[in-house]
């Protein structure tokens, strides 16, 4: 979940360049390969997997956290190593990653509702990217502050989580603070696309990959709770 240092040039507008298009077009494909994992790996026996791993919750978030973390380091040593063969290993790595934790989300809903809830899942995961989108283009400011904030939005969900083993009402402290990280590094990465025009746009395209991923699997999860309810 780290950070990488910036310069603080910042460019002000709302439209964006082919590069721009290049990175989040990258983005969506790898998300959309995602939401298909996750539909397909929700009728097999690895639905099941989170249901042992968050039997004590401190465990499947360490487990989930080394995999994300690791998929992501893997992908960019390839990447900027121009081995496509180690980048693409940790894009598989972060695929199953988010893919697993996908399915056994979905595993509580019948079958037949899975795509409506994917597919309210997907619209709402846009149209908070294009708000965080449209924010940071439209300030002429540096969001390099996102990605700390990030940072310790995930260390204190992990604290609050590992509380949460123990003192039940903390875990709902740490579901809030993860997924306010993953959301502040979707601004962060955003930004990165926005200011740093000689990055590399694999590079790229894997940060803001990831923080979407990371969004989607929270507000699937709250989806799935919400219309839980209505029952």
């Amino acid at each position: 979940m780290s950070s990488f240092g910036t310069s603080h040039e910042t460019e002000r507008g709302v439209g964006l360049s082919s590069r721009d298009v290049r990175v989040i077009g990258g983005a969506s494909v790898l998300m959309a390969i995602n939401v298909l994992l996750m539909s397909v790996v929700a009728t097999t026996p690895l639905a099941t997997v989170n249901e042992y791993l968050f039997a004590v919750p401190i465990v499947g978030v360490a487990v989930y956290g080394v995999a994300i973390m690791g998929g992501e380091v893997i992908a960019e040593r390839g990447v900027e190593g121009g081995d496509m063969g180690i980048a693409f290993v940790g894009m598989v790595v972060l695929q199953f990653a988010f893919g697993i934790f996908g399915a056994g989300v979905l595993r509580f809903v019948p079958r037949e509702a899975q795509l409506p809830i994917l597919g309210v899942t997907t619209i709402v995961v846009a149209l908070l990217t294009a708000a965080i989108s449209g924010y940071v283009y439209a300030r002429s400011t540096t969001f390099e502050h996102w990605g700390r904030y990030a940072n310790g939005s995930f260390i204190g969900g992990i604290v609050a989580i590992l509380l949460g083993t123990f003192v039940q009402p903390a875990l709902l402290v740490g579901f809030v603070l993860v997924f306010l990280g993953f959301l502040l590094r979707l601004g962060y990465e955003i930004w990165q696309v926005r200011d740093r025009r000689d990055a590399s746009i694999a590079l790229q395209t894997i940060g803001v990959y990831i923080a979407v991923a990371g969004v989607f699997v929270h507000v699937l999860q709250l989806v799935v709770r919400y219309l839980a309810s209505q029952e």
